[in-house]
């Protein structure tokens, strides 16, 4: 994910001289699937092609042995050299110029058109596009991350919970960074959202920012993140908006401060309300499942949080495991369940027995975490008391049906009020509701949206 900002960056400036073709290894079992690697070229935009290399032969056969990898090959087809990890638009547009201009001075440059059709175009127009992430502030009142029209969605409920309607939309729609009033601002594929009175702060993913929406006031305002992604992992904080950011995915407010999961660097920070000053606050930066002193931890893409009150919950979505952190900065952090980077599955059960797959989303209720399963296509719920998980909702199936055995395609968001679970049915483009008392599943009827 954070290759294709650069890389689009290079598509434009070489588009008559760079073909660019995406080869997907998938990790996941679910990865492999080529119905889900599209909906990830919807989600993300990709615009070049992408081939399923579900075997891991293309992966074999250039010797790549880590996500991402580029390859070069030149005109004549032969293979040049790869490159492995993150790389800088500005040191990619170097590198391809050069070649650009070597190999034009041979005459073997082709700036003929490709006729490609691009998957965007054959989607229909939807009220939501992939909402990441949900926030059920009260029996009467939903938010909403619409993640994909780059906008934040405030819903009111009926009493029974399953219709609501827009009453406030913050976000133009189109992607950007920009504050001031909710129909001028723009934000960039947000996701996590916590609320401390009127006011929502968000995890404004692809910006690498949190924005704050006061939704008494219609403003929006950047309170922590320059724009800019961190490439080097060795912040160590200062005011908010000066700090650059990594992928922040989920926010919490707790006692007095907005914590943050920010995937890209692999650890938890901490936004104070007072000073307006953001830090770390566990992880080394290293991607691994590594417990204890929380600067001395390692987390693996943290995407989803919640909390009881006391402890931090993160869902570690790339160990597949369900974590927790203190919030003090002297703490530990642990495991409930989970165990490796390469350990993941669908099992029910309890101590290090369990699987996920790729979770992002939790949220607290009545004592227990429930976790949106992402890949497993299930709402499960977890007892950090006992280590032990069980699924609540849903077949593993992929698919959209309501009712006592329910289908969901790849939730993101989950949130709990008294006696309903919302979730952020992703690639369903839904809002799905799930009666706690009976387990049945119903989607959300949005009105306005």
């Amino acid at each position: 994910m954070h290759l294709l900002p650069q890389l689009r960056e290079t598509e434009r400036r070489f588009q008559h001289e760079l073909v660019v073709i995406g080869v997907h290894a998938g990790k996941f079992h679910a990865e492999r699937e080529t119905a889900n690697i599209r909906q990830a070229v919807l989600r993300l935009e990709i615009d070049h092609p992408v081939v399923n290399d579900r075997q891991f032969r293309i992966w074999r056969s250039y010797g790549v042995n880590a996500w991402p990898t580029m390859a070069f090959i030149d005109p004549d087809g032969h293979y040049i050299g790869s490159q492995a990890g993150e790389v800088l638009a500005s040191d990619l547009v170097r590198v391809i110029g050069e070649m650009v201009s070597q190999y034009d001075a041979q005459g073997k440059i082709n700036r003929g058109p490709l006729t490609l059709r691009s998957e965007q175009s054959l989607e229909p127009d939807r009220p939501l596009a992939f909402p990441g992430k949900i926030l059920a502030a009260t029996q009467e009142r939903l938010f909403i991350s619409d993640s994909n029209h780059h906008r934040i969605l405030a819903v009111r409920l009926n009493l029974e919970g399953d219709h609501g309607t827009v009453e406030a939309v913050a976000g133009r729609g189109t992607p950007g960074l920009a504050d001031g009033q909710l129909h001028s601002a723009a934000f960039y594929r947000p996701q996590g959202l916590a609320l401390h009175g009127d006011l929502l702060y968000v995890a404004d993913t692809e910006n690498h920012a949190v924005r704050l929406i006061d939704w008494a006031k219609g403003t929006v305002t950047t309170v922590a993140g320059t724009g800019e992604q961190d490439h080097y992992r060795l912040n160590s904080g200062g005011r908010g908006p000066q700090v650059a950011l990594n992928s922040p995915w989920d926010v919490l407010v707790h006692e007095g401060s907005v914590y943050v999961v920010m995937a890209g660097s692999h650890q938890l920070w901490r936004l104070d309300f007072a000073s307006g000053q953001i830090q770390l606050h566990g992880g080394t930066g290293r991607e691994a499942l590594v417990d204890g002193p929380l600067l001395r931890a390692a987390l693996n893409q943290p995407s989803g949080l919640a909390t009881d009150g006391s402890r931090i919950y993160f869902a570690d979505s790339e160990a597949s495991a369900i974590r927790w952190a203190d919030p003090g900065p002297q703490g530990k952090l642990g495991t409930i369940v989970g165990t490796g980077l390469f350990d993941f599955g669908d099992v029910d059960g309890a101590g290090d027995a369990v699987r996920l797959q790729h979770p992002v989303g939790l949220t607290w209720h009545g004592g227990k975490i429930y976790v949106a399963d992402t890949y497993n296509n299930k709402i499960k719920v977890v007892d950090p008391a006992t280590r032990s998980a069980a699924t609540f909702a849903g077949t593993g199936d992929t698919g959209h049906q309501d009712g006592d055995v329910a289908a969901f395609n790849e939730p993101c968001g989950l949130s709990a009020t008294e006696n309903r679970l919302y979730v952020a049915d992703t690639n369903n483009h839904l809002i799905r509701v799930i009666d706690l008392a009976t387990r049945r599943v119903s989607t959300l009827a949005l009105n306005g949206a």
